[in-house]
């Protein structure tokens, strides 16, 4: 009995062995980092000044601003897009060119850094604004950018009337998760008891359109592009009519003209900037 409890330890011992090789042989693989031009971004930008609109603007410091900037470090790469109203300015471009991209990161430490420094870039651009003029502390600028990481990871943020809405396998999502979220069935219960607040309900659409999103999330097999835009395209389409609009378009320039030609068409009269950035 003793040496058949003996054998059969030996063939426990070994087996545990043969499952540890296996095991670390896949660890080792995970390991091994696929390079960022397997997973290639494209992109493509347009921009219609106001002043075709019908006039609203004849100042060229009034218009929208619109950054692209790559930055390559040894295993790392990073896209960082941008649209900016006059407000904002190159405030967020700055901190970020500062703050970031000039510093010597840790790859491990560049996701949790990148999302740190664009809350930061917004939140100081605000202060500024508040503290140089005392008359822009009613008024919040209007922004929205991008972060892709590797083409693996995505970090969104948006301020004002500006927003990102990412398309996932035909799907369109917003990047910020609360404007997702459903109304609460007393709210459609109430709903004819509402009209009376119509005008605090636009001060507590003020209040939402001020507050900062940002948002950190994978870009996966699903994930095909991402669509940066300002309230001249919201305004006048639903984030999944924009996504069906442009989602057959391969080439990102013609995909970003056809949308801000599509919100001119049906009258936008808001500043018309979008950033198309493809992920797959």
């Amino acid at each position: 009995m003793r040496f058949r409890d003996l054998h059969l330890k030996l063939k426990g011992l070994r087996l545990r062995r043969i499952v540890w090789r296996i095991n670390g042989g896949k660890r080792r693989r995970k390991i091994k980092k696929q390079p960022s031009w397997m997973n290639p971004v494209s992109h493509g930008y347009h921009v219609i000044d106001r002043r075709v609109i019908g006039g609203y603007c004849s100042d060229e410091d009034e218009c929208d601003s619109v950054v692209i900037q790559r930055e390559q470090r040894e295993n790392t790469e990073l896209w960082c897009f941008g649209i900016f109203d006059a407000l904002i300015g190159d405030g967020v471009t700055k901190y970020m060119q500062s703050h970031l991209f000039q510093k010597q990161l840790k790859e491990s430490h560049i996701t949790r850094k990148c999302k740190e420094t664009l809350k930061r870039a917004y939140l100081n651009v605000r202060a500024k604004m508040r503290s140089e003029d005392e008359r822009m502390s009613h008024r919040i600028g209007s922004a929205v950018s991008a972060i892709v990481i590797n083409g693996e990871k995505l970090m969104t943020a948006h301020i004002g009337h500006c927003k990102a809405v990412v398309c996932r396998d035909g799907v369109a999502y917003h990047t910020n998760p609360t404007a997702q979220q459903a109304p609460h069935w007393t709210r459609k219960l109430f709903k004819g008891m509402m009209t009376c607040e119509s005008s605090d309900a636009g001060d507590r659409r003020q209040s939402r359109s001020s507050e900062l999103a940002v948002r950190a999330e994978r870009i996966d097999s699903d994930t095909e592009f991402l669509i940066l835009a300002t309230n001249g395209i919201w305004d006048v389409m639903k984030n999944q009519e924009a996504v069906n609009l442009i989602r057959h378009i391969e080439n990102p320039n013609e995909a970003a003209q056809c949308l801000a030609n599509e919100a001119l068409n049906r009258m936008s009269k808001s500043n018309i900037s979008c950033i198309i950035i493809r992920l797959d």
